[in-house]
């Protein structure tokens, strides 16, 4: 039996969904790509390919296990691109949501059934259909809920959008415990440096009261300068859109004083590590092509409290 256990995203890691690469098919075609970074490689010539994708995620997998997290892998489903498991479900507090993700996308969720057979079902959500919410648009922290989304009207123009507004209002309503504080992000199908594809992609929380922060990320500056009142500007680092690109603020805490980052981040890094916080770095840039990094590839099932 499993057990989701999420409260913030930096206690201590003990089980993790970890994404593959195994069998994720050809290259795709620009207009079947999901993201604007993908397409921009397509279109370079510079796409992945499937064995370097194994290898930096094989990578990941041993930093995990060598700091005694539990590692799972979905299993593998031809031609189909697993990586991005954070994607598929999230989990709050002791809670599994399932995703409406992508379409094309629901062969992932079928690979992590023999996972979702091990939780209760009274602690997993399914979430209606009206409702559209990604993993890296939600994140936990302590008593708040930070959800990104995006409420323009022409929502269904973007393949990017994948977190609408009734999204904030479900989590609301089923954490009125929480705050949770929504934050709507700016989009583009085509420009990788105008598209912010989730939350986790301009801003995260590490330590006990740090965050990275990319203000360019954000549709409204009212939610930066909230950001900023609550961390306090010297516990945060800001970024740009060239670092938001590079997915600088998506990395993965296995604690509060130990993260995962690509050991091209040096200036995030050295931050971090002024702050207390150890760097394990895991080379990553191949899946960076495909539009996420750390958080984006793994879905933490337990931390402890």
């Amino acid at each position: 039996m499993l057990i989701p256990s999420i409260s913030n995203e930096t206690n201590p890691l003990q089980c993790v969904l970890l994404g593959v690469a195994d069998q994720s098919g050809s290259t795709p075609k620009y207009e079947e790509a999901y993201d604007p970074k993908s397409r921009l490689h397509i279109l370079k010539g510079t796409y992945p390919k499937e064995q370097d994708l194994i290898h930096q995620l094989d990578l990941m997998h041993a930093a995990l296990e060598k700091h005694g997290v539990e590692v799972l892998r979905p299993q593998i489903v031809s031609n189909c691109n697993q990586i991005f498991s954070r994607d598929i479900a999230f989990v709050v507090e002791d809670c599994l949501f399932i995703s409406n993700i992508l379409p094309a996308r629901d062969r992932e969720i079928d690979a992590i059934r023999y996972i979702l057979d091990r939780i209760p079902n009274q602690n997993i959500r399914t979430i209606p259909e009206d409702v559209h919410v990604e993993g890296g648009d939600v994140i936990v922290h302590n008593e708040f809920l930070f959800v990104g989304y995006y409420d323009q009207p022409n929502y269904a123009d973007y393949v990017t959008a994948r977190t609408n507004a009734k999204a904030f209002s479900y989590l609301s309503e089923h954490f009125p415990q929480k705050k949770v504080i929504g934050f709507e992000l700016n989009k583009s199908n085509d420009d990788p440096f105008a598209n912010t594809l989730h939350l986790d992609c301009c801003f995260q929380p590490f330590g006990n009261e740090l965050a990275i922060v990319c203000p360019e990320g954000f549709m409204h500056r009212e939610d930066v300068a909230w950001i900023e009142n609550h961390f306090g500007s010297e516990n945060l680092f800001f970024t740009d859109k060239q670092s938001m690109f590079e997915m600088q603020s998506n990395l993965l805490s296995v604690r509060p004083d130990l993260v995962i980052s690509d050991p091209s981040f040096t200036a995030v890094n050295k931050w971090l590590k002024t702050k207390g916080i150890q760097i394990v770095t895991v080379p990553y840039d191949e899946i960076s092509k495909q539009g996420g990094l750390f958080r984006c590839s793994t879905l933490p099932l337990i931390r402890k409290a």
